[in-house]
C-alpha cells in the first residue's frame, strides 16, 4: 500500500521508512544534478549560504526538457544517482532529508544516510513523461544560467517513488537480488 508524504520530512517520518516502502510525495521538492550540486558543495566549502534551504527537504536528481506550450514541465524522468555521491554526504550533513534518483549509491552515502537520518528514494527511469504529469508547478529557484541542470523548486502530487536505500541500513536492490536469486549446486 502506498503511504503519503509531505516535504518538509522530520527525523520521525524518516524514521519510519523502511526499504521497499511505496510512498507518494505530495508538496515542495527540489531538483539538482551534478551542475548544481557541485556549485552547492562549493558554497559549503566557503562558509557561503546556500540558494536553498536544505533541512528537511528532498532533491529529485532531474534535468527536465522544456514543456510544451500549456505544460508545467517537460519530460521529468530520474538521472543516474552515482554521479551526486562526491557531494551528497556533505548536503545531508546539512539536513537534506531524501533524495530522488536511480541506480545504486556507494557506501559514503550509505553511511551519511544512516548518520543525518535520511532515505534514497528511487523514480522509475524511463517514465518521464508519466512522472511529469505528477509536478503541478515547476520554477527555477537558482542557477538559471544551467539550464535543465538549474534547481528548480517544484510542486508534486501523489508522486510515487520507492524507498531504496533507508536510515538502517536497508538496500532494496541488495534485498530484492536476495529474493530472486536462484541457488546452484555444483
Amino acid at each position: 500500500m502506498d503511504r503519503t508524504i509531505t516535504p518538509p520530512l522530520s527525523d520521525e517520518v524518516v524514521e519510519s521508512l523502511r526499504a521497499g516502502d511505496r510512498l507518494l510525495i505530495t508538496g515542495t521538492i527540489f531538483t539538482g544534478r551534478d551542475a548544481a550540486h557541485k556549485r552547492l558543495v562549493e558554497l559549503i566549502d566557503k562558509g557561503e549560504p546556500l540558494p536553498i534551504e536544505l533541512r528537511g527537504q528532498i532533491i529529485y536528481f532531474v534535468g527536465p526538457t522544456p514543456p510544451k506550450p500549456g505544460e508545467v514541465i517537460g519530460s521529468a524522468g530520474p538521472t543516474t544517482s552515482g554521479r551526486m555521491d562526491a557531494y551528497s554526504p556533505k548536503l545531508l550533513d546539512l539536513g537534506l532529508k531524501a533524495m530522488i534518483g536511480k541506480g545504486l549509491r556507494n557506501e559514503a552515502v550509505k553511511d551519511a544516510l544512516k548518520r543525518n537520518k535520511a532515505v534514497y528514494l528511487g523514480a522509475t527511469g524511463g517514465a518521464g513523461a508519466l512522472l511529469a504529469q505528477r509536478i503541478t508547478s515547476a520554477k527555477v529557484v537558482a542557477y538559471e544560467d544551467l539550464g535543465p541542470e538549474a534547481i528548480r523548486e517544484l510542486q508534486v502530487e501523489d508522486f510515487p517513488v520507492v524507498v531504496i536505500n533507508d536510515m538502517y541500513g536497508g538496500d532494496l536492490y541488495v534485498e530484492g537480488r536476495k529474493k530472486f536469486e536462484r541457488k546452484v549446486d555444483l
